[in-house]
């Protein structure tokens, strides 16, 4: 559009010219104006389209760099995408670890915990049998020498009136009896003698019951043997030793410094 009025101008500045030199005025004066305005209008033509291509490459100048600009907001965003991608599944792998250790401390937790409760149980229920033996009267008894060898009568109970332990104090040796001052679980044994040439029918006697028996004889020796039972008894129950058979002489028991009829029983448990 420039270049039309340019040349539109340039037009009328010729034709004005040729009116000029048809009047009667100075053709210098004139001339000489019209003359330096063109000049001047080319010279603005001319820095004009300096101006126009100083402002295309300009354009040119800013286009590339918008076109740097994107490329490297591509490229930023790219590498951003990427980041973003490779924290989102550190984060993942991550998060998996945590609950893999997060599972493997709970099991190990809930072991430890298994195992600690299971060794205080076991060491309260130790306590408690501690606490159990502790309380557990102590009894126990062990007597020798019989007051009357001859075992002319059936179950005549033999005394042995020497009392060596008497823990409890549950034998009678007055008597040969003993009464279970608790009850519980029991051992019980009797070591008897016969004499030379006779017989001894001797057993265990539980609350009237024979629970344990034994027989002796030999026809040149004195020669002993012994009888026991492990028994439950309960609280005031009594045992004894007896002749389990009787005979006016045939049957008899013999002791010395060497031989001692013993009778003994203790407490194993409640």
């Amino acid at each position: 559009m420039l270049h039309s009025a340019i040349n539109a101008f340039v037009l009328l500045f010729l034709m004005d010219r040729v009116n000029v030199s048809l009047t009667t005025e100075p053709v210098c004066s004139k001339f000489d104006y019209e003359e330096k305005l063109l000049e001047k209008m080319i010279r603005t033509e001319v820095k004009v389209e300096a101006i126009e291509s100083e402002i295309v490459k300009t354009q040119d100048s800013v286009l590339n760099t918008l076109n740097e600009i994107k490329k490297k907001v591509v490229d930023i965003n790219d590498r951003f995408e990427d980041l973003r991608n490779n924290i989102t599944e550190e984060m993942i792998a991550k998060t998996k670890d945590l609950e893999k250790n997060e599972e493997i401390f709970k099991n190990s937790f809930e072991e430890l915990r298994t195992k600690f409760t299971n060794d205080m149980e076991n060491q309260r229920n130790a306590l408690t049998d501690l606490k159990e033996e502790i309380a557990r009267p102590s009894v126990a008894f062990y007597a020798h020498h019989v007051t009357d060898l001859a075992l002319d009568v059936t179950d005549e109970i033999i005394v042995f009136d020497t009392i060596v332990t008497n823990e409890g104090s549950g034998y009678e040796k007055s008597t040969g009896i003993f009464t279970a001052p608790v009850g519980g679980l029991y051992q019980f044994t009797g070591y008897v003698c016969a004499q030379t040439g006779k017989y001894s029918f001797v057993g265990l006697s539980l609350a009237g019951k024979v629970v344990a028996a034994a027989t002796n004889y030999d026809s040149g020796y004195y020669t002993c043997s012994s009888v026991g039972a492990v028994v439950r008894v309960k609280s005031g129950e009594e045992i004894w030793m007896k002749c389990t058979l009787g005979h006016n002489s045939a049957y008899r028991l013999f002791q010395d410094q060497f031989r001692m009829n013993t009778f003994s029983g203790i407490l194993l448990n409640k």
